[in-house]
């Protein structure tokens, strides 16, 4: 028994295994062990090895998709304990793998024969059995015997079916447990196989010959399926003619249902007694002078093709008078049969035409796969290429997955609805969009596209410059690393609403491993592209992303080099980010503007300058925008590096509402220098700009570095307007700067009638206020001066020169005079001179430190 089934492709546990290793020819041809374990390099060839005994294979046709999974020793190690319950042993060096019972590898030669041979059996039973339903109570002999036989094959190949392995349809991965594949026949076909093999015929006889029970001989045409497989297996093939195997399909097509239709219109007039056959449309069929009277008695082969000759007429309306139906039950049958005539012309016809016209779709793949073909033998590409690449062929063909095509003409809106449908779902349960925000999520689906890939499919290599980010729905991955001496081994799996990429397209860096397919998968893809002009805008969701990264939620690849790049990422984002919304805020793009804050921007952000949206809305002069902003809770006195608030941009500006608008909120200038900003205005001659300035609070007596206030600027250049702007906002005359010089004095200086006028006139205007002196005004704002008093004339040669002395500057000029005199013995009527030799009449114009001279009054 167990030479018999190794002889079939059957393998078990060690035995298989050491014929494996040690006979390359069955492990060439019986391809038997799909589950392909390595071993020690002595006992086992390589694949290289393997592949150029299959290199003199001059072209590839469509076959079913194989399961290649190419991972390292370790990582094959665990997939047959885990996946495939695979018992091992270790001798020495090998791993021998023991299988349980027997299973039987669908691609192996041996069952591929039997599987040719049952196909006959069924193209007999599937004609037969409405023939000896219709033609039969009772079979002869000799069809017994040959039935008999039948039933006993397909007998066997229920028994096959529990042994032999098969590809999951959901995972496309090849199932070889023994009890996995029992439970999956049980609950597919079984039933109606074990049926059909039973003898109704026997079972018709034992039963007393009840028309019930032979109705139940229909069963077995459930094997009809066998044929349909091996015509859809034949227009794959691109050896064979598609027109010549399609022409095939659609004869056989005709050719059974007037075959079985045949077998009814006799069946029916058997229903009849002999005594009423004259009430049946053969019985009261006449050709000629002859008469069908007594049809039973007539040969079979004639009665046969009778009936065939009515069914084809019939299915074809083309019928002459000459048969006719008689009773009501062949009235009825009739009608049912010609609406099916009429549904099958039409898929005739149909089918005719794409022929002509090449519209096929099935025609379409064999083209699109024969030029494939063609191309990957030109470029002798490796097996394992091609197989790739035609097996996801014929994947996206057996799936009917043409997302492009089918939402080709719908419109965007419309399209966009279908994916928030379809992939929404998904995306929500991803672990890398936690937190995000809906709007967010919205925009991904948008963007997605739907593909399928085979198990052993290679998505993305290690090292690789990644552009698309993907999104795993169905299957399961895994990340594979590939070290330096080109060693693998499995970092982890990915599993549904996982993703992969997403570290390579934030950070700008190479794919840290590869991705390999294991089941078979259905992903979601979005571009690089897309992704980050969806982030530019969402760029609060953008920090979610990257947090989650970073705390482990999506990805084990937590590093201090990955922490850095994300850093550097995240302070980029943010430089462009605040450079966009400023943008915004420039162009009085309101609506922009609202976008991106809505979108998580920050409007306290600054640029480069510490210049915020608010700082150029009012430089600008947008009411509206200033106004949106001070809604969402911005800092309107922040200042940027020059010390500038937005309250002083709008002001500087000539935005009035603006401004009006800042100081109803609370807003302040907060400027740094008053005095040097104040002097600027005067020295500009801007007018209104001071104006706005002294009307929103500045101290008019604002100084400089040099202690200057605006008002001495405007004395020095004599410009008049400005002084009389300055005055009427309460700027002092007597001020000092660091020389001791009052605007007074240089406004004296200056010569400028008008502007001296309008100075004394502000002098007298504010003495009068004070009740004290010009002096004490200036006592009270400045401290007790110094000079230097010398008993010599300035002009006097180096022997005539004296020590001098050091005192404060009294009040009066006679004071001074008189205290110098008396501390340098000096005479009474006396002077005071200047370095350059003037005489000083006013103890005002005496600086701090100043060297002065008493000589004697001559005049």
């Amino acid at each position: 028994m167990s030479a018999g089934l190794n002889h079939l492709g059957l393998f078990s546990g060690k035995g298989f295994a050491s014929r494996g290793a040690n006979n390359p020819t069955l492990h060439k041809f019986s391809k038997v062990a799909f589950l392909d374990i390595p071993r020690n390099s002595e006992s086992v060839r390589t694949r290289e090895e393997k592949e150029k005994d299959l290199s003199d294979e001059e072209e590839y046709e469509v076959e079913e998709i194989k399961d290649q999974i190419e991972s390292s020793r370790g990582n094959r190690y665990i997939e047959l304990i885990n996946e495939f319950k695979i018992n091992r042993k270790l001798s020495g060096d090998r791993l021998v793998n023991g299988i349980k019972g027997f299973v039987i590898d669908p691609d192996n030669r041996w069952y591929l024969a039997w599987k040719h041979f049952i196909l006959l059996w069924a193209i007999y039973s599937s004609f037969f059995t409405p023939f000896e339903f219709a033609f039969f109570r009772g079979l002869p002999d000799d069809l017994f015997l040959l039935d008999i036989m039948g039933q006993i094959a397909f007998f066997v190949d229920i028994i096959i079916h529990f042994f032999l392995a098969y590809r999951d349809t959901q995972t496309y991965r090849m199932i070889s447990n023994r009890n996995v594949i029992a439970l999956g026949y049980l609950k597919s076909s079984f039933l109606f196989d074990f049926l059909g093999c039973l003898p109704w015929d026997a079972i018709y006889k034992a039963f007393g010959r009840k028309e019930e029970v032979r109705c139940l001989l229909w069963i077995r045409l459930t094997r009809v399926r066998k044929v349909t497989d091996f015509l859809h297996r034949m227009e794959k093939n691109i050896r064979i003619k598609y027109m010549f195997t399609r022409i095939m399909k659609l004869i056989a097509v005709e050719l059974y249902c007037t075959h079985t239709a045949a077998c009814i219109f006799y069946y029916l007039a058997t229903t009849l007694p002999p005594s009423q056959e004259g009430y049946t449309w053969i019985g009261s069929l006449q050709m000629g002078d002859y008469k069908f009277s007594n049809f039973r008695e007539i040969d079979l082969s004639k009665r046969y093709w009778i009936s065939l000759y009515w069914a084809i007429t019939t299915m074809t309306t083309v019928g002459y008078g000459d048969v006719h139906a008689v009773n009501v039950k062949e009235m009825m049958f009739i009608m049912v049969y010609v609406s099916f005539d009429m549904i099958l012309s039409a898929y005739l016809v149909g089918n005719m035409t794409a022929l002509i016209v090449k519209g096929s779709k099935t025609e379409r793949f064999r083209d699109k796969m024969t030029d494939l073909i063609k191309y990957l033998n030109r470029n002798k590409l490796g097996k394992d290429i091609r197989n790739q690449v035609k097996g996801h062929l014929r994947l996206q063909f057996e799936s009917s997955y043409t997302e492009a095509t089918v939402l080709k003409d719908i419109p965007v809106s419309i399209r966009a609805k279908i994916a928030h449908k379809i992939y929404k779902p998904f995306i929500n349960k991803v672990s890398l969009f936690e937190g995000c925000s809906q709007e967010f999520i919205n925009q991904i689906v948008i963007k997605l596209h739907d593909e399928l890939f085979l198990p052993g499919e290679v998505i993305i290599e290690q090292g690789s410059v990644v552009d698309q980010l993907y999104f795993v729905c169905h299957g399961v991955l895994e990340l594979v690393g590939i070290g330096e001496d080109g060693s693998e081994e499995t970092i982890s799996l990915l599993h549904p609403n996982s993703s992969f990429g997403e570290i390579s397209i934030l950070c700008n860096i190479p794919q840290p491993h590869t991705v390999q397919v294991r089941e078979l998968c259905r992903l979601l893809r979005i571009e690089k592209q897309s992704f980050t002009n969806i982030l530019q805008i969402y760029f609060f969701d953008g920090r979610k992303i990257l947090n989650n990264i970073l705390e482990g939620k999506e990805s084990n690849f937590r590093t201090k080099q990955l922490e850095s790049d994300i850093s550097i990422y995240i302070g980029k984002q943010e430089a462009e980010l605040a450079l966009r919304v400023n943008n915004a805020a420039y162009h009085g793009d309101l609506y922009q503007l609202k976008g991106l804050i809505q979108a998580g921007a920050d409007p306290n952000k600054t640029d480069y300058d510490g210049r915020s949206p608010m700082h150029l809305a009012a430089s600008r002069g947008y009411e509206d925008i200033t106004y949106f902003l001070i809604q969402k809770g911005m800092d309107f006195n922040i200042s940027d590096k020059f010390g500038n608030t937005p309250l002083f941009e709008a002001i500087k500006n000539g935005h009035d509402r603006v401004a009006s608008l800042l100081v109803k909120e609370g807003a302040s200038l907060n400027i740094d220098n008053a005095g040097s900003c104040l002097c600027n205005a005067v020295i500009r001659g801007d007018s209104d700009f001071l104006k706005r300035l002294l009307a929103i609070g500045i101290d008019p007596n604002s100084k400089d570095y040099d202690l200057r206030t605006p008002l001495h600027v405007a004395a020095v250049e004599g410009l008049y307007l400005m002084a009389k702007i300055l005055i009427e906002a309460g700027a002092s005359v007597f001020s000092r700067d660091r020389w001791g010089n009052t605007p007074l004095d240089e406004g004296h200086m200056c010569g400028n009638k008008n502007l001296i006028k309008l100075l004394d006139g502000a002098k007298s205007v504010q003495l009068s206020e004070y009740p004290e002196s010009s002096q004490e005004i200036r006592d009270k704002r400045h401290p007790h001066r110094k000079c230097t008093v010398f008993p010599y004339h300035p002009w006097d040669s180096e022997d005539k020169r004296r020590q001098g002395i050091v005192m404060w500057i009294p009040r009066t000029m006679e004071e001074l005079i008189k205290l110098a005199a008396e501390q340098l013995k000096c005479f009474v009527d006396s002077c005071i001179l200047s370095e350059e030799g003037g005489r000083i009449l006013d103890v005002n114009m005496i600086t701090d430190g100043q060297k002065l001279y008493l000589v004697r009054d001559t005049y």
